[in-house]
């Protein structure tokens, strides 16, 4: 129904820019939350003054899209929207499987976004490459403080791009890295950005497969760590 909503919405988006803003807000309020953030943005010009001075949208906060089968398209139209936004604090985007190509877009728009503070991208197979661009977007990205990045294979490499990102990182307080296969290899990376990083307060890396090599270097962290 979300899909036809918004075809509608395109269909018909010729007719708002003759439509007293009275109208067109009337029309507004009976779509939900999802039509009109991925698919009435940048559409027109006039769509986007409406849209400045609607209340509602203004006042949208929290997002949740998980489960939705969002490809790589998608997530560009999400990212998009992420450049112009100033409320959204809070995206959920989990198990879309959005993949390395999608994470990109996503991560591009960090860049810039000055609002978003917690996203889930959790189940959506980034990998290693993926990781690597969630990596370059904290390294510029001044406002995100919970990440989830669970189950999405990024393994000791990807993680390694993580790892570097936290040592200049400022912001993330709260990283959940739960079944990605990263191992020893991979918690020593994020053991070593430990004894640097001074803001995270809460890491998540049940099921990694770490054993008690990986245990150690947690261990040693947690010497320098404050």
């Amino acid at each position: 129904s979300t899909v036809r909503s918004a075809a509608r919405l395109k269909y018909n988006m010729h007719t708002f820019s003759t439509l007293p803003l009275e109208i067109v807000y009337r029309i507004m309020d009976h779509q939900n939350d999802r039509t009109l953030f991925c698919s009435m943005q940048n559409i027109c010009r006039r769509l986007n003054q409406i849209l400045s001075s609607y209340q509602r949208y203004q006042t949208l906060t929290r997002l949740n899209l998980s489960w939705n089968a969002i490809d790589t398209e998608g997530a560009q139209h999400i990212a998009d929207a992420l450049r112009m936004n100033t409320t959204l604090t809070t995206l959920n985007l989990s198990g879309n499987r959005i993949g390395a190509a999608g994470v990109q877009h996503i991560a591009d728009a960090l860049r810039t976004n000055t609002t978003l503070t917690t996203l889930n991208l959790s189940g959506n197979r980034i990998g290693a490459e993926g990781a690597q661009h969630i990596a370059d977007a904290l390294r510029k990205n001044t406002t995100l403080t919970t990440l989830d990045l669970r189950c999405n294979e990024i393994g000791a490499e990807g993680v390694q791009h993580i790892a570097n990102a936290l040592r200049m990182n400022t912001t993330v307080t709260t990283l959940h890295l739960v079944e990605n296969g990263i191992g020893a290899e991979g918690v020593q990376h994020i053991a070593d950005a430990l004894r640097t990083n001074t803001t995270l307060t809460t890491l998540d890396l049940w099921c990694n497969e770490i054993g008690a090599e990986g245990a150690q270097h947690i261990a040693d962290a947690l010497r320098t760590n404050t």
